[in-house]
């Protein structure tokens, strides 16, 4: 029987899919994320269709590696007025990026696709809206204190889920998205292919 493989190595997505008690396993894939990022930027792509494209690729190549097996393939893209936000650099760029969300309200897209015999055969964008409050430097440069490195793999270099709950006054939409995955989407998916125990 075919088995699920996750292409990625993402720790919140591995937890995911444990804590929802779905039987997986991850194979990291590598793809350069910047350099699609950028092209479709410049193409005028939305955010919404970059996040499915950037998964898309990842379940390709995952597929290539597992062409016998179902590969998800998964993104997030952060969206502010229009620009895109990468993974920060580095600490400096952390406060610049939190500096540009500070008191305004930016949307999460989370993407999934499938591939099964070398074949997309599902799809799927999830999203939130969230909002930041005003943040001064001070308040910026002790969140980083604290919550660096472990932001430092996280789209607007934060984690919701964690000590980046205390910059938010506000989360709309679908929470799993937010994490990084629109599990239940997800899970309805995986329920029409019978592969759920439950």
């Amino acid at each position: 029987m075919s088995r699920l493989i996750l292409a990625s190595a993402s720790s919140s997505r591995q937890s995911m899919l444990q804590n929802a008690g779905i039987s997986f396993e991850s194979v990291p894939v590598r793809i350069d994320e910047d350099a699609i990022r950028r092209s479709l930027v410049a193409e005028g792509a939305s955010p919404r269709d970059i996040a499915d494209a950037l998964a898309e690729f990842k379940a390709r190549k995952g597929a290539e590696k597992r062409p016998e097996d179902i590969v998800l393939g998964s993104d997030q893209i952060l969206a502010l007025k229009g620009k895109i936000f990468s993974k920060p650099a580095d600490k400096d760029e952390a406060a610049d990026h939190l500096r540009a969300l500070s008191g305004q309200t930016h949307h999460l897209y989370s993407a999934a696709v499938i591939y099964e015999a070398a074949k997309p055969v599902w799809r799927t964008v999830g999203s939130a809206r969230l909002s930041m409050h005003s943040l001064s430097d001070a308040e910026i440069d002790a969140y980083l204190d604290r919550a660096w490195p472990d932001v430092s793999g996280c789209v607007g270099a934060y984690q919701a889920e964690a000590l980046g709950g205390q910059l938010f006054s506000r989360i709309d939409g679908d929470w799993f998205s937010v994490l990084g995955l629109p599990l239940l989407q997800l899970i309805s998916y995986l329920r029409t292919r019978g592969m759920l125990t439950s």
